[in-house]
């Protein structure tokens, strides 16, 4: 091993004790959700956003707000509702009488981690005022633009789209999502050990002491240290191999962008600090390829009509390329 891999190895040992401590303070809290975490933590490694999707009731909501808390950042939570407005979001520009002037008030938009409950619930109009802000990291406002503080981070949750009350999201939004995590229920363990904690404690205010773990200073070095993960050739022509067959697959009627293969490289450098290493494996980009590929194809009307699955064709897809090694 040479001295420049070896320096490398100690960054990343501090890297890995700070979201240790990350996922045990969660732990105290929440019994399970460790896929869902993992890719929360990836996300804000390589600078992406989370979509939640569930029923309600499975701590989508709960784990991304203490996912918030154990960060030294601003925090701000936004409950989308069908009569929310874009400007209940972004902000709106109001007169002022004293200074005869209008002067931009900001929305709850403008923080550093944002909780999106229910992203879905709001109608179209108010989820396309997240276009910009979610992409460019800036809300312009009657001419003027207004950039966010570092990090910025959309954690969004959303009930399944068959639910009565819901507004599909369109395809250019969930395109800016990372991923798209898929929330499912408890296992009858993990229930067993939620309910015997909540027997047990006499108050539940476990989310109000959590301590805060990484600092915005320490979120911006981790993201630097990402860049700097090695991938080898091969594994970026497996990357455009997979994400190019989405393109070209029969069963699909639409396929991925090149933002899904900007999002799969990013994300697999950030999973391989995880794992403790400094370059990125098949296995990296094979864990995420669901995650960052899920939201952003179309099943044709005869697949769905078979009930198939958009994880059942990237299955597909997965098992007739090539694995390089």
């Amino acid at each position: 091993m040479s001295e420049e891999q070896f320096e490398s190895r100690l960054d990343l040992q501090h890297i890995q004790e700070k979201i240790s401590q990350i996922k045990e303070e969660i732990g105290k809290v929440v019994i399970g959700q460790q896929q869902l975490v993992d890719l929360m933590i990836v996300a804000l490694l390589s600078d992406g956003h989370v979509l939640i999707e569930g029923v309600p009731g499975i701590a989508k909501t709960l784990t991304s707000k203490l996912m918030a808390k154990t960060l030294n950042v601003d925090f701000s939570r936004i409950q989308f509702t069908p009569d929310l407005m874009p400007s209940d979001v972004i902000g709106t520009s109001i007169f002022n009488m004293k200074a005869g002037e209008f002067e931009y008030k900001k929305g709850p938009i403008f923080s550093n981690i944002v909780l999106i409950d229910e992203i879905n619930r709001a109608p179209a109009k108010t989820q396309a005022a997240l276009f910009e802000v979610m992409e460019e990291y800036q809300v312009t406002m009657d001419g003027v633009t207004y950039p966010m503080d570092l990090p910025f981070l959309v954690l969004a949750t959303q009930n399944p789209v068959d639910q009565e009350g819901t507004y599909r999201l369109p395809e250019a939004q969930l395109d800016r999502f990372i991923f798209k995590a898929i929330v499912d229920y408890p296992s009858q363990e993990d229930e067993l050990k939620l309910l015997t904690n909540v027997n047990t404690k006499q108050k539940h205010d476990d989310v109000k002491v959590l301590q805060e773990i990484v600092s915005r200073e320490e979120v911006a070095e981790f993201r630097s240290t990402v860049h700097q993960i090695h991938v080898e050739e091969k594994l970026l022509s497996y990357i455009t191999s997979i994400v190019a067959e989405t393109r070209n697959n029969s069963s699909l009627f639409l396929g991925a962008s090149p933002r899904a293969s900007i999002a799969l490289l990013k994300a697999s450098k950030a999973l391989a600090i995880i794992n403790g290493r400094d370059f990125v494996t098949p296995e990296d980009i094979k864990f995420l390829v669901k995650p960052v590929l899920r939201h952003r194809i179309i099943l044709t009307p005869e697949r769905e009509m078979e009930g198939k699955t958009t994880d059942e064709i990237i299955d597909m897809i997965v098992n007739k390329i090539e694995v390089p090694r």
